[in-house]
């Protein structure tokens, strides 16, 4: 007999069950996509837009899988401080997959507009069906208890006290770890705005398309259904369908892409060089947004972008992105930026988007929060340090380097840039605020190091991206 303790592995039920399931197809999209995040460190965009094809789950249900899954893992800290109280034993206890429903069932009864009975009874089905009989009353039970409160009585129960505690408090009530919420509170300069800016991480992004310039217009993209932004000049919102049914989007005349990730790109082609400007590099080009819009603006000049990837896989991406950039692509590499493929002072214009913590796009990938830890920002720092002393090296006197994160972490962003600079005499930092014409609460008076750019869900609403402008002194 099989051991019901045991998941079944994700997107497979149990062995031996034949019968039809009373389980609703978009709850078992959910339930399998958390237990291969969790399993296999998966990422949940990319895992959740394959299997819902795979099932062909569209529409409403899609919809709802999709907010299952990515309200689960954004409040699962809150959810685990509650299911704590509601369990007579540690949750390390609780079998993985167990808790994997137990969190599905909590944010359908606080968060949704889910019936609770509906929300228990089919988290208790789903349980029977992907774990086995024997947890079936332990889930029914957890779950009537969970109802007893709304999220906000919860909260109240659960969190430090908001005052000997602040973040404590915000850790739990706004479901980030407790150094993240540290570190959000120290690149904000203070508590001011930290509740918004949680508030702002719980909240599903919107969907931003790019009108490749050249090849596809704003107009087109708001004729299929989009909104045209007031900040990028290319970026439409989206407020409803599947991206790719756009003609745009299919034809990769536009593409899916944040609009801070548009106009860091923008910035960087706005900034003024010194004598020519023909040769453009994207030197951590993965996935391939920043070079394909950069590629459409350099078509228009006359100049060219080369991009470079480490990861092949990601070169991969890169290509698939750029596929219709044409004359305003080079071409593609992958190579490591800390050992250049190309000669010192060979670019005009050079973008770095560093690896980073990612702690900028938690609206947009919500492991990330659980799968970060402060050691992962250390190891970080030394490589994001080389990569922005390799970009000085690979511009030419007279060019520009864009140092680029989608982190707002102050020791990935402002001092990485200073401690480069202190070594660099042949750099400065450029006011880069009025390359991001248009945007709103900049607040550059607020930065640790003035004239640079940090972007804000909470304000802009888009990913926290950093942006820094350097220029490499001309000779002499």
């Amino acid at each position: 007999m099989a051991d019901p303790r045991r998941p079944a592995r994700a997107g497979q039920p149990r062995p031996g069950r034949g019968r039809s399931s009373k389980v609703d197809a978009a709850r078992l999209v959910a339930y399998d996509v958390l237990v291969a995040v969790r399993e296999h460190d998966a990422y949940t965009n990319l895992l959740l837009a394959s299997m819902l094809r795979e099932r062909q789950v569209s529409g409403r249900d899609a919809a709802f899988a999709t907010e299952l899954v990515s309200g689960t893992i954004r409040r699962q800290g809150t959810y685990d401080a509650i299911l704590a109280a509601c369990v007579d034993r540690p949750l390390s206890k609780v079998d993985a997959g167990v808790l994997d429903a137990l969190r599905l069932g909590t944010h359908q009864i606080l968060a949704m507009r889910v019936p609770t009975h509906a929300a228990v009874s089919m988290t208790v089905e789903l349980v029977r069906q992907r774990v086995g009989h024997g947890p079936a009353g332990f889930v029914n039970a957890v779950l009537r208890r969970v109802a007893k409160n709304d999220l906000a009585g919860w909260v109240r129960r659960v969190a430090p006290d908001p005052e000997s505690d602040p973040v404590g408090f915000a850790s739990v009530a706004y479901s980030h770890p407790r150094w993240v919420v540290e570190v959000l509170q120290e690149a904000l300069g203070g508590a001011a705005e930290l509740e918004r800016l949680l508030v702002a991480d719980n909240a599903a992004p919107k969907v931003t398309l790019v009108a490749r310039p050249g090849l596809a217009s704003v107009e087109e993209l708001v004729e299929a259904g989009g909104t045209a932004s007031t900040q990028s000049p290319f970026a439409v919102e989206l407020s409803a369908g599947d991206p790719s049914a756009v003609p745009a989007v299919a034809q990769g005349r536009a593409g899916v892409q944040d609009e801070g990730s548009q106009l860091v790109a923008i910035a960087l082609s706005r900034a003024e060089v010194v004598g020519r400007d023909e040769r453009w590099l994207d030197m951590c080009a993965g996935p391939g947004g920043k070079s394909a819009l950069l590629a459409a603006v350099a078509a228009e000049r006359g100049a060219h972008v080369l991009a470079s990837e480490r990861q092949l896989h990601r070169a991969g991406l890169v290509k698939r992105a750029t596929a219709t950039a044409g004359a305003g692509l080079t071409g593609v590499v992958t190579a490591d930026g800390t050992v250049p493929a190309w000669a010192p002072g060979s670019f005009d214009r050079v973008l770095v988007d560093a690896p980073c913590s990612g702690l900028g796009a938690l609206r947009r990938r919500p492991e990330s929060r659980w799968r970060r830890t402060p050691s992962d920002v250390d190891d970080l720092v030394p490589l994001q340090e080389r990569l922005l002393r390799s970009a000085l090296d690979a511009v030419r006197p007279g060019g520009v380097v864009a140092y680029v994160t989608c982190s707002p972490v102050v020791a990935e962003t402002s001092d990485v840039v200073s401690r480069v600079l202190a070594d660099r005499p042949d750099a400065v930092l450029q006011d880069a605020v009025p390359l991001f014409e248009g945007v709103p609460e900049l607040h550059a008076e607020e930065l640790r190091l003035p004239g640079t750019v940090q972007l804000w869900p909470h304000r802009q609403g888009t990913d926290a991206m950093f942006f820094a402008l350097l220029r490499r002194l001309p000779e002499g």
